[in-house]
C-alpha cells in the first residue's frame, strides 16, 4: 500500500464553524414528548434543553481543543486516505507499542484520561516498565480522518492501522486494544497479521452461540447472556438497523441539525454506561459535548454511521474451524452491551486473561480508565 510523509496535525476548528454552530443551536426546533416519560422513547426533551443551552451559552471548545492538542498529533496518507493519529511516546526503560482503537458514537476523545496512564504510569500510581508508545487513530470516516467514501469495513480498517503501525512507524511486533467498533478491528488484525501482534485485548467481545451449545440445555451463565441479548435485540437495536440499511437518510438530520446530533449521541452514552440512568454519574456535560462537537465539526456523522453498512453487507468472522490464536485478554464491564460466557468467547479467541469488572459499561476508556488501564499493563506484562 502507498503511503504519504507523516506531518504533525493541530486540531484547529475555524471561528467561523464554532459561530455557526452557535446560531444553529440558538435555533433550534424540538418536538413535544410524551408527558412524565423520561427516557422511555429516547432522549429525554428536558436533558436535551438543558444540554443545547449549556453547548450554546457556557461549553468552551477551545479549551477542550487545546487539551486535546497536548498529545502529539499526525496525519499521513494510506491509499489515498488521510488518517490522523495521535503518537504518544511512552516514558519507560522499554514501551511497547500500543494500538488503541476506538468505536462508535466515541473518537479519540475517549482515551484523553488514559493515555497518560498508558504511556507514564508511574506518574499514575504505576510502574515505568509497564509503559507503552500509545498510537491512537480516528477511524476512516470519524472525526479527523477523511471519508473513505464507502467500501471499509472493520478488516479494511484493521489492514490500514496494520500499514500505519508496521510501514509508516516501523512497529514490526505491537499490541492492540479496542472496544465497540475497536474490538472488531482489532479482532481482524488478530486474525490476519498474527505474527505482528504481541496480543490483542478487547472491552467488549461479540461472540456467536457455539454450534454445539445450539438445541442444548444451556447453564445459568448461558441463560443470562441469551436473556441480555434477546433484550438488547428488542429494545436497543433500532439505531444498528438504521445505520446499517440507510445510513445516508439519517445523515442529512444528524448532519443539519446540532441538536439531532447531540440527541443521537447522547442517548447511546447514558443506555450503554454504568450509569444508573444518570448520564452525568459518568460523563459531564463538557465531556459529552467534546466528543459530539467532534463529530459536528468535522460532519463525520454520515461517514462514520457508513461503517455499520460496510460491517453488515461484508461481515468479519473467523474461518469455520479455525479462531484468532493471537494471545488475548478481555476485560468484562458489568454494563457492557454484550458480555458472552468464557467458553463461548474461547471458540473464537485464544484468551490468556479474563477480567470480570466491578464496574463501568461500554465507554471503558472515559468511564473506567485507570482500572482499563490497569488491566492492560496486567495483561501485556506477561507478554513479549
Amino acid at each position: 500500500m502507498a503511503h504519504g510523509e507523516i506531518r504533525k496535525y493541530t486540531i484547529s476548528i475555524p471561528d467561523e464553524e464554532l459561530a455557526g454552530l452557535e446560531q444553529r443551536l440558538a435555533h433550534t426546533r424540538l418536538p413535544g414528548e410524551v408527558a412524565n416519560s423520561g427516557w422511555q422513547y429516547g432522549t429525554n426533551l428536558a436533558y436535551l434543553k438543558e444540554l443545547i443551552e449549556y453547548w450554546r451559552t457556557r461549553y468552551d471548545w477551545r479549551a477542550h481543543e487545546s487539551e486535546l492538542n497536548r498529545f502529539a498529533h499526525f496525519k499521513v496518507d494510506l491509499d489515498g486516505r488521510g488518517i490522523h493519529f495521535i503518537h504518544q511516546p511512552g516514558r519507560g526503560p522499554n514501551p511497547k507499542p500500543l494500538l488503541l482503537v476506538h468505536g462508535w458514537p466515541g473518537s479519540i476523545y475517549e482515551f484523553h484520561k488514559i493515555i497518560p496512564m498508558l504511556t507514564d504510569p508511574a506518574a499514575h500510581g504505576g510502574d515505568a516498565h509497564d509503559s507503552f508508545t500509545v498510537v491512537a487513530p480516528s477511524l476512516p470516516g470519524y472525526g479527523f480522518s477523511d471519508d473513505p467514501s464507502g467500501g471499509m469495513n472493520a478488516p479494511g480498517m484493521a489492514r490500514l492501522f496494520h500499514e500505519l503501525m508496521t510501514e509508516v512507524l516501523g512497529y514490526h511486533r505491537f499490541g492492540a486494544q479496542g472496544g465497540d467498533w475497536g474490538a472488531a478491528i482489532v479482532s481482524a488484525l488478530g486474525y490476519d497479521y498474527p505474527g505482528d501482534l504481541i496480543g490483542i485485548h478487547l472491552n467488549l467481545v461479540g461472540v456467536p452461540m457455539p454450534r454445539e451449545r445450539r438445541g442444548k440445555e444451556l447453564d445459568a451463565e448461558e441463560k443470562r447472556h441469551v436473556a441480555q441479548q434477546d433484550n438488547w435485540r428488542r429494545e436497543e437495536m433500532g439505531y444498528r438497523w438504521i445505520q446499517a440499511t440507510k445510513p445516508q437518510t439519517l445523515a442529512y438530520a444528524l448532519n443539519d441539525s446540532p441538536a439531532g446530533l447531540a440527541a443521537w449521541i447522547v442517548e447511546k452514552f447514558r443506555t450503554w454506561s454504568d450509569c444508573d440512568g444518570d448520564v452525568q454519574r459518568r460523563f459531564t456535560k463538557d465531556q459529552l459535548l467534546t466528543n459530539i462537537t467532534i463529530y459536528w465539526v468535522t460532519q463525520s456523522i454520515n461517514s462514520s454511521m457508513r461503517l455499520y453498512f460496510e460491517q453488515l453487507h461484508n461481515p468479519f468472522s473467523p474461518a469455520p474451524g479455525t479462531r484468532i490464536e493471537v494471545p488475548t485478554g478481555a476485560a468484562l464491564f458489568p454494563k457492557e452491551i454484550n458480555v458472552p460466557p468464557r467458553s463461548w468467547a474461547e471458540r473464537v479467541y485464544n484468551i490468556k486473561r479474563w477480567t470480570p469488572m466491578p464496574s463501568g459499561g461500554h465507554f471503558a476508556a472515559m468511564e473506567e480508565p485507570a482500572a482499563l488501564a490497569a488491566e492492560v499493563r496486567a495483561f501485556f506484562r506477561e507478554l513479549a
